[in-house]
């Protein structure tokens, strides 16, 4: 049985003190902002295109990657950091900071602290709250013009209300490290922290696409399966994915999106469209969540915790770099990357701009040109050319052309993408096979890495027998625009599920026989078992808006200026003391005491004539269905509020 919770009511909060939303999609490999005026509500506003680009991605998002001068002052954010560290002499390149893929830092530290440091590709090393900031900072800037041109009332810092996302598989350290680098960046000051919101990406992606009308998606399974012809790539598959396509393009011009009010048409025709999984397939992260839609008011429900785990487009990424490692050496791969960074980036870029055009249906073979740079080095450093190394390799499945290219087979490709496809189709299918997942019948594909045919055909596959797949058309902008969404109504998102189990540790009365001898503690003559978890909610509990923990706690001396409670959690219920395996302790709770007040009518203060001091009662109320853990506290006696804050990032 789950731990019981207190309910308080929802007060909505005062009536639209802010008049913008503005919600960053901080992602792995390309990120963006939108807006939304509160009296417009309707419309949500793309970021305006940039400066430089891709040829051939022509989406409105820009790369997440950041130049710093040698000095450590931030230049420059994506296209702009890419294109001048490009055209940097070699060797000053080698004493600029350029970062990309830093996201995925951050998910997989698992000690993640605000000391915590990112290494530049030239291998300086920086703190990564300092990286980060300085990222927000630019959106900051670059968002704030635009709605200033847009709207002619000037506006001032606090009529914004910030949303930034994050995966939901991301722990809470991870969360209020983001909250954090937006304090640093100047989004919102920390004395104003329900200015700025923490969006979970499949989450924002869930509330978009409750919005969808029919001819805004792709439905990938209404393709006929014909005796498995178009698992190799027959025909219709291919033309509506060519349709699709021309639809993407020709949306991503338009740069205001209206949304609908209430649902969109796609629900009321799916009768069991009552429940359905999202899958985010990002740069870094597969993200999972399954919602229901509560009728009548539209509000969602988490019916099971959020799942997967760090694969994404990048796997497909590193797979290359380790296939290049296989053919031309680790050792100079490495020395590669040090002594020529930029066109280790050019290289990499050129190999993102080929993975995009992958398709399983693909004949031909796709060419990357390796940069000049390589081709001298590798022969200069090993006294071979690339050529010789790749027949040496065996490396059958790429091949070398005459115009200086490396020729991916589609063997080679397959290789490349398997290993990523694998995980993210596995972590779907371990899924639906959840008792709580049983029967959902739908399925969203969204995130930048679902543009994939690939990842498409391989999900179409696997799951499309079963349950309908659908894609919305702007698929890469998905979480961004929900983002918008959920900035401007935060409590669409009704009930969700706790990720882990936490608790404190607690004193209670020994009982022999029930409790272990080496947790006897004998204080003032009476026998106390120690480190027993006082639960505050369990792992997969259903939590709702409004519910809470109270909990009750005394300062231990008179004059004391702070209480410090550790929190402790676990990823299994079935633990019992703080001290069991797979208990961990996460973060702390702070209580600052103000002086109390002096009582009316006791002379000579508290304590006088001999009695002892009252015991001080402050009682904590903690937080756990909102996207973050939150807590406040009072003092009892006095009915004041007292600054209680909870920390995840100095453990």
């Amino acid at each position: 049985p789950h731990p019981l919770l207190t309910r308080v009511e929802v007060r909505p909060r005062m009536a639209c003190p802010f008049s913008v939303v503005v919600a960053i999609d901080f992602g792995t490999t390309s990120s963006g902002y939108a807006f939304s005026f509160t009296q417009d509500s309707e419309a949500i506003h793309m970021m305006k295109r940039w400066e430089g680009g891709d040829p051939g991605v022509a989406n409105q998002k820009s790369p997440t990657c950041l130049l710093l001068t040698p000095d450590l002052r931030f230049h420059s954010f994506g296209f702009a950091a890419r294109d001048f560290y490009h055209d940097l002499d070699p060797e000053e390149a080698r004493h600029w900071l350029y970062f990309d893929k830093f996201k995925m830092k951050i998910h997989s530290t698992s000690d993640l602290t605000m000391e915590t440091e990112l290494e530049a590709v030239n291998s300086r090393r920086v703190r990564a709250i300092e990286v980060f900031a300085h990222a927000l900072r630019f959106f900051r800037e670059h968002a704030l013009k635009e709605v200033k041109d847009q709207s002619s009332s000037v506006l001032e810092g606090e009529e914004i209300r910030w949303v930034i996302t994050v995966p939901a598989v991301w722990r809470q350290p991870a969360k209020q490290f983001m909250r954090e680098a937006a304090y640093l960046a100047g989004l919102v000051s920390p004395d104003c922290p329900e200015q700025l919101l923490i969006a979970l990406e499949p989450e924002a992606a869930s509330i978009y696409c409750r919005k969808l009308r029919l001819h805004q998606v792709i439905d990938l399974s209404l393709q006929p399966v014909t005796n498995g012809l178009d698992l190799d790539g027959s025909r219709p598959f291919d033309s509506s994915f060519r349709q699709a396509r021309e639809q993407l393009r020709r949306s991503r011009h338009s740069r205001t999106f209206l949304v609908e009010s209430g649902t969109g048409e796609l629900w009321s025709e799916l009768q069991t469209g009552d429940r359905y999984v999202v899958a985010d397939c990002g740069g870094g992260t597969v993200d999972l969540t399954v919602h229901q839609i509560e009728q009548p008011q539209g509000t969602l429900k988490e019916l099971y915790k959020a799942s997967g785990g760090p694969y994404g487009a990048v796997g497909v990424d590193l797979a290359f770099e380790a296939m290049l490692c296989q053919i031309f050496g680790e050792d100079f791969i490495q020395s590669f990357k040090a002594k020529r960074p930029a066109a280790w980036v050019d290289l990499t870029i050129a190999f993102e701009a080929r993975k995009r055009t992958a398709s399983p249906g693909r004949a031909n073979a796709l060419n990357i040109s390796l940069p000049f740079s390589f081709i001298d080095f590798y022969k200069r450093h090993r006294g071979q050319s690339v050529e010789a190394a790749l027949r040496r390799s065996n490396m059958n499945i790429v091949k070398w052309s005459s115009q200086g290219m490396l020729r991916l087979t589609q063997e080679a490709m397959n290789e490349l993408f398997q290993p990523t496809i694998i995980n993210i189709v596995k972590h779907i299918e371990e899924l639906m096979a959840k008792p709580e997942v049983h029967g959902v019948r739908f399925l969203f594909l969204v995130g930048g890495f679902a543009e994939s045919p690939m990842l498409q055909r391989a999900v179409q596959k696997a799951l499309g027998r079963t349950c309908r797949i659908i894609i919305p058309h702007d698929v890469g902008l998905t979480i961004l625009k929900g983002a918008v969404l959920f900035g401007l109504d935060p409590t669409v998102v009704r009930v969700r599920r706790c990720p882990l189990t936490y608790g404190v540790g607690v004193l209670n009365r020994f009982v022999e026989g029930r409790h272990p001898r080496d947790k006897l503690l004998i204080k003032d003559g009476r026998e106390w078992c120690t480190n027993i978890l006082d639960r505050f909610v369990s792992v997969d509990q259903s939590v709702a808006l409004g519910e809470v923990v109270r909990r009750s706690y005394t300062p231990a001396r008179l004059g004391q200026r702070k209480i410090i409670i550790n929190i402790y959690c676990s990823a299994t219920d079935d633990v019992t003391y703080i001290s069991d395996p797979g208990v961990r302790k996460c973060g702390t709770i702070t209580l600052d005491l103000p002086e109390p007040l002096p009582l009316p009518g006791a002379v000579g203060g508290a304590g006088a004539g001999g009695a002892g001091p009252e015991r001080r009662e402050i009682r904590a109320t903690m937080q756990f269905g909102d996207t973050e853990i939150k807590v406040t506290a009072v003092d009892v006696m006095s009915n004041r509020s007292v600054r209680a804050s909870i920390d995840f990032l100095s453990n």
